[in-house]
């Protein structure tokens, strides 16, 4: 008995840890597995059969390609300009000194405490009092607006526990502040950069709420899915997202295993 009791304690957290996988990734399957259903009606809501019809074809359905280059051409750019603009400020909270410092880290933390719906809606009021036209612009400015401070705080999170004797050491090594940062900075804080831009591309990818605000005559993927799920949602849907979840697992696993071949290098 005190065996099975001690066997249950070894491995009590992974069960419960394998538990949460599984229940976080039930969806993910159940999208990608759907990719692949023979749709005979307008729903695709039951297994009807295998295909391959959805993956040969997936711009069949009137206008989701365009939809999902809108979505892609959004969050690359929005993605970009977050990233730079959060790598900078999160390396002057970190690193500098200066009045208002404390007000600043407060005040990257409310877009994200700040319900979408109330942001998309001022952000429109904005956009109207300022007489600016909603489109693909308005939708960029949007997105970079609430992607940043999670970059901020992704990058924050790197550089919070940086060895600055490193840099120390290279400068003591007569490398001046460029090298410095091109050699040691920069590579040290290149994961918390990464995540933290596909993390903003992630969240710029999957908005609706404060697209739809602001949006014009743009359709993005989630308001293609959105306005497809009130007539039924076609396989193709599932190819993209199951496309996008395979990418992302691309992305996260390259750049798991670069870091790996650094590290044997070393």
């Amino acid at each position: 008995m005190n065996a099975v009791v001690q066997a249950v304690r070894r491995h009590a957290v992974m069960a419960v840890g394998v538990l949460v996988l599984v229940y976080l990734f039930l969806p993910v399957a159940v999208v990608v597995l759907f990719s692949f259903n023979d749709v005979t009606g307008r729903f695709n809501f039951t297994w009807q059969g295998f295909t391959l019809d959805a993956w040969r074809h997936p711009c069949r359905v009137p206008g989701m390609c365009e939809a999902v280059t809108a979505s892609l051409q959004i969050g690359a750019i929005a993605t970009v300009v977050s990233t730079a603009l959060g790598t900078l400020l999160a390396f002057a909270l970190v690193r500098h000194r200066f009045r208002g410092r404390e007000s600043t880290s407060l005040l990257v933390f409310l877009p994200m405490a700040t319900p979408e719906v109330v942001m998309g809606a001022s952000l429109l009021t904005l956009f109207v009092n300022a007489g600016v036209a909603t489109g693909f612009a308005t939708i960029v400015i949007a997105h970079i607006l609430f992607t940043v401070s999670f970059v901020v705080v992704t990058v924050k999170a790197r550089l919070a526990g940086f060895d600055s004797r490193l840099e120390e050491a290279a400068m003591d090594l007569y490398a001046n502040e460029w090298q410095t940062f091109r050699r040691i900075t920069l590579p040290l804080a290149a994961p918390g950069i990464l995540s933290g831009a596909l993390l903003a591309f992630a969240l710029s990818f999957d908005d609706f709420i404060i697209t739809n605000f602001n949006s014009g005559n743009t359709i993005t993927f989630p308001m293609f899915v959105w306005g497809a799920a009130q007539r039924g949602v076609p396989p193709e849907v599932n190819v993209v997202g199951a496309a996008m979840f395979v990418l992302a697992l691309l992305c996260v696993g390259g750049a798991e295993l670069l870091r790996r071949v650094r590290t044997a290098r070393r």
